[in-house]
């Protein structure tokens, strides 16, 4: 059986898209019924396989105008990518699957609606979850979670945990770019605080309109971007004090904006989303 997919990107955060609306008659039940947790994990592998941190998969919805899957490159099943939304609403634009300038997506994470601005896409990433027993975190509390200590190895990291339908972590360091992300974020990615562990963001303040950061994603490991994980850090750095409601990111594969608004308290985030190749795939 043959497949048909698509390879994207948003800043480096590489993606396999699988169009299930419009797949041959023979590949219909591995959507339908597919173990497509196996076949993201097959092809994403960076050797055997196409490679990349995550499959989207394209699926009809009855409640919004599409609905996404993302499956990590481990295989698990994931509620919601910010970069990979933008490559899912530039697919459906690109193909003519709609018209509308601003889509309703269905997600595990709720209704996410990305729109078309200026040649970006920006994401209506909805509010911010803060409540430490929301988010989730293993201590039972309907607070906020700022600067808690988390001990792991030789050091202890302040850490202000934010979900943006999916958990973050975010810790602030000195030196970025010299930061050993693999070492620490794996560890911190599956530490019992975290229930259903967590993507970890270790950030480097620059002004109160800027910041730099390195991601650790979970299931995926460090990749060049995560537009859930940098609107968690605008969140995270505006409560502590540290930074305006409206930030400039930059992150290994380029530049976010993140914009959280007063008035309704939804996080906005902008980006480029980029179309690779089209393959077809014999499984």
């Amino acid at each position: 059986m043959k497949i048909r997919l698509v390879k994207m990107h948003g800043l480096g955060n590489d993606f396999i898209l699988i169009d299930c609306l419009n797949l041959e008659h023979d590949a219909v039940p591995l959507c339908v019924a597919g173990d497509l947790s196996a076949l993201s994990k097959r092809l994403c592998h960076r050797r055997f396989g196409v490679g990349a941190d995550q499959m989207l998969v394209l699926l009809p919805s009855s409640v919004a105008d599409f609905r996404m899957r993302i499956f990590n490159a481990d295989g698990g099943e994931i509620e919601m990518c910010g970069n990979g939304i933008r490559c899912f609403a530039k697919y459906i634009w690109d193909n003519g699957l709609s018209k509308k300038t601003a889509l309703d997506i269905e997600t595990i994470a709720g209704i996410i609606r990305p729109m078309r601005v200026n040649g970006l896409i920006r994401v209506d990433m909805g509010e911010p979850i803060l409540e430490g027993r929301k988010i989730p975190v293993a201590i039972a509390i309907d607070s906020r979670v700022i600067d808690y200590p988390l001990q792991i190895d030789d050091r202890e990291f302040k850490i202000t945990c934010v979900s943006m339908g999916n958990p973050h972590a975010v810790i602030v360091v000195g030196d970025v770019d010299h930061f050993p992300v693999s070492h620490y974020g794996a560890r911190i990615e599956k530490h019992s605080f975290f229930p259903n562990r967590t993507n970890v963001e270790f950030v480097e303040i620059l002004n109160r309109k800027e910041i730099m950061m390195r991601v650790w994603e979970r299931g995926a490991g460090e990749t060049m971007a995560c537009g859930t994980g940098a609107s968690a850090v605008g969140v995270a750095l505006n409560i502590k004090g540290l930074t305006e409601r409206n930030v400039t990111i930059h992150l290994s594969g380029g530049d976010l904006f993140i914009e959280w608004f007063e008035e309704d308290n939804h996080v906005y985030m902008t980006g480029p989303a980029v179309k690779v190749f089209e393959a077809e795939v014999e499984l």
